[in-house]
């Protein structure tokens, strides 16, 4: 047995608590929903790896070729990537500071905060490498058995990516607690988060966009453009690139650099883990004075104190921002592309349109849950004298007016420049955001507003139904945009989805 409070001891405490996070995300608290996400992972992992299998097998047969524009790809798909893992991290990395309810209990023990705070790093390491083996493993279990036992330098690589993620994001939290106090540095990181997954991937698509290569990331990568301004193929830009195809000198040094910057860093931010977790843990029972205002209390009904109520949650959320910014940050692309192609043909609204409807529903989806289902207040609106459809009804309408201000300025643009496909894209994404809000109140439940990252578990059969909706409801307004007559069959599908999710509901809802 370990000594309590010793390194081992807490590494261990952390993968624990680690581990039953990730399955109650999972089987939400239900042993039986383990064997299936073991059976369907299984299945899904191997379909992956298949794919992976034969899309790489004309390459390696071909001799496996390394040349400039190979290592601009991996570059560039590397980079998107490693960003979105740099989004991941920094907010796992801003749990650790507020999303903690054991922090008094530990903090008030003799071990050193320093040592809580360099465990719970590496914790996040941990599992941020972890999640990126899963999802590059398929194909890098194809190239192991096609072209040799070297290509596991990726995994040094990922390492690497992970340790230097979780670095900087311990960087920008410190740096936000300095700048910004505890009060507002959650709030701030979780909009760095939002714009660092999202950012590169949205630039990269709108340079693609502004040199005319539509939607395309990999054919951007490939453009004579940037071919041309890419370094020489020997230079240690590529480092990384070859890194990942093979090289493990490269790889290792890159691990044993990164390691050292992960290091240095949680030795100059650990010291001062406990006084800002503390601070962080007493924003819970400090209120600011707030002052009188003159339209505190005005006439307003009851439906429109309901709705007033339900923007404040949601602008209040903090957590929400992580998780929602990056569905806005996506309807950037189709902006972009309306406004270069001013004037074009209808081309562009076969691409754009499906997305608008899609973010539509998918942002609804979760808007609507928080409204609904993530009610902290249930107790006291339930007591209130007001029915329970009035308090339904008010809760929609708020989700609703949200995705209608959203989408406003995207369908004026749209209107500019082509006022029938506005039509068909405010029609299909009220449809598609309505029927996700219905899904999500057919089988709304009785939840803390703090468990939205598991709102999946609440049931299955809703999200799957609020997916697929969104994705019939895509999928029409797409042929709808292509004047295809075959527009009838994804509305009939959407409606019949709608209606299976009516039928599996609960009796009660």
């Amino acid at each position: 047995m370990s000594a309590t409070a010793s390194l081992f001891w807490l590494a261990r405490h952390e993968l624990r608590l680690s581990w039953r996070d990730a399955m109650a995300m999972m089987t939400g608290g239900r042993r039986a929903r383990l064997i299936g996400w073991i059976v369907g992972g299984l299945a899904v992992y191997a379909l992956i790896t298949l794919i992976a299998w034969f899309s790489i097998r004309p390459w390696v047969e071909a001799g496996a070729l390394i040349d400039p524009q190979v290592l601009l790809v991996v570059s560039g798909m590397g980079l998107l990537f490693w960003a979105v893992n740099l989004s991941q991290a920094l907010e796992a990395v801003t749990r650790v500071y507020y999303a903690r309810s054991d922090l008094d209990l530990i903090l008030s023990s003799p071990t050193p905060g320093a040592r809580i705070f360099a465990i719970r790093a590496g914790a996040v390491f941990v599992a941020t490498f972890a999640l990126g083996v899963l999802l590059i493993s398929p194909l890098v279990t194809a190239l192991v058995f096609q072209a040799g036992w070297h290509w596991l330098s990726a995994y040094l690589l990922l390492a690497a990516l992970a340790a230097l993620s979780v670095a900087i994001a311990m960087g920008i939290t410190r740096l936000l607690f300095h700048l910004a106090g505890p009060k507002r540095t959650r709030l701030l990181a979780q909009i760095v988060a939002g714009i660092v997954g999202a950012g590169f991937v949205i630039g990269i698509q709108a340079a693609a966009i502004l040199s005319h290569d539509g939607f395309s990331r990999l054919a951007f990568f490939q453009s004579a453009d940037i071919l041309a301004s890419a370094p020489d193929a020997d230079s240690l830009l590529w480092l990384p690139a070859r890194a990942a195809m093979g090289d493990m000198p490269a790889a290792l040094l890159l691990l044993c650099c990164a390691l050292a910057i992960l290091g240095v860093t949680i030795a100059l931010v650990a010291p001062s883990y406990g006084r800002l977790a503390s601070a962080a843990a007493g924003l819970n029972h400090v209120r600011r004075r707030r002052h009188a205002s003159a339209h505190a209390f005005a006439p307003a009904t009851q439906r429109q104190a309901l709705r007033r109520k339900e923007w404040k949650l949601l602008q209040r959320d903090p957590w929400l921002l992580s998780q929602t910014l990056m569905q806005l940050l996506y309807l950037v692309p189709p902006a972009l592309l309306l406004w270069v192609n001013y004037g074009a043909g209808d081309g562009t609204f076969i691409v754009v349109v499906p997305v608008l409807v899609m973010a539509s529903g998918q942002l609804a989806g979760g808007l609507a849950w928080l409204a609904i289902s993530g009610e902290d207040a249930h107790d006291l609106v339930s007591t209130a004298p007001l029915s329970q459809s009035t308090i339904l009804r008010a809760k929609v309408e708020s989700v609703l007016v949200v995705i209608a201000l959203v989408l406003t300025p995207l369908l004026l643009m749209l209107a500019v420049t082509a006022w029938p496909m506005a039509l068909i894209t405010a029609l299909c994404a009220a449809l598609a955001a309505g029927a996700a809000t219905a899904i999500q109140l057919w089988f709304r439940v009785t939840a803390k507003r703090s468990m939205f990252r598991r709102r999946q578990n609440a049931s299955r059969a809703a999200t799957l139904c609020e997916a697929f909706s969104s994705i019939m409801w895509a999928g029409t307004g797409a042929l709808w945009a292509a004047g295809s007559p075959l527009l009838v069959l994804p509305a009939i599908a959407a409606l019949g989805v709608l209606g299976l999710a009516r039928l599996i509901a609960p009796k009660n809802a």
